[in-house]
């Protein structure tokens, strides 16, 4: 079984999840006692949340990097960066290491592709949602077309992660609100939503809604523990 490198704390919340996601995966695969092997650096998201909001992404990109630097050098034979935002600097960090990433838009986009999506909505922070680096490479790389809120939607979702999820609250009143948005996004002709950002899937689950739900965390855990486990 190969090693698989996480980069994560961001937030530890989502992280969580990842780690969870990904041994419960290996067991379900290999069965008994089996367990994944992992090497997991974990940052301090205060830091990058500064950064992120001061416009310094090749400051976080240093800080990822090292964090990469370091899960190779404990035995990664591949590794993950545990939240969709930090993928505008995904370039970047996987040049600082000699192994390869597993990038988080391309496990959403070949299941959306499997399943015949081809116009999609998309959540995240507002970094996600606004910039190209995540809507252009699921767009070029696997032809889908992608649906974003509008202005106060976005900012709805972007308030809700860094001010409740990323903390840990979950509160019913914010899982309406983002319910609104995922149907008005299916209205504006989206055949199914991503949950763009590793914590929303913390707040809303598919059993809160009958439009599809694609939650890019569970997909990124999939992906990795197919690969660690192919001989």
């Amino acid at each position: 079984m190969k090693t698989i490198g996480l980069i994560g704390g961001m937030s530890w919340e989502s992280t969580l999840s990842y780690y969870k996601g990904i041994n419960e995966g290996v067991k379900t695969s290999l069965g008994g006692l089996h367990s994944a092997k992992v090497a997991l650096y974990s940052v301090d998201f205060a830091e990058i949340e500064k950064l992120q909001h001061q416009g310094e992404w090749d400051k976080t990109a240093e800080i990822l990097s090292a964090a990469a630097r370091s899960v190779e050098a404990g035995g990664a034979d591949f590794f993950l960066i545990c939240t969709n935002t930090m993928h505008k600097v995904a370039e970047a960090v996987e040049k600082s290491v000699a192994i390869p990433l597993v990038h988080i838009a391309d496990a959403t986009g070949e299941l959306l592709v499997k399943d015949g999506i081809k116009r999609v909505g998309l959540l995240g922070t507002r970094f996600t949602m606004e910039q190209a680096f995540y809507k252009n490479r699921l767009s070029d790389k696997f032809g889908i077309d992608v649906v974003i809120p509008d202005e106060t939607e976005q900012e709805v979702v972007h308030q809700v992660i860094y001010t409740e999820l990323c903390l840990g609250q979950i509160n019913n009143a914010s899982r309406n609100q983002y319910l609104k948005i995922i149907s008005s996004l299916h209205n504006q002709g989206a055949e199914a939503v991503i949950l763009g950002c590793t914590e929303i899937a913390l707040l809303v689950q598919q059993t809160h809604t009958t439009i599809p739900l694609y939650d890019t965390t569970e997909m990124h855990t999939q992906k990795a523990v197919k690969l660690a486990i192919v001989e």
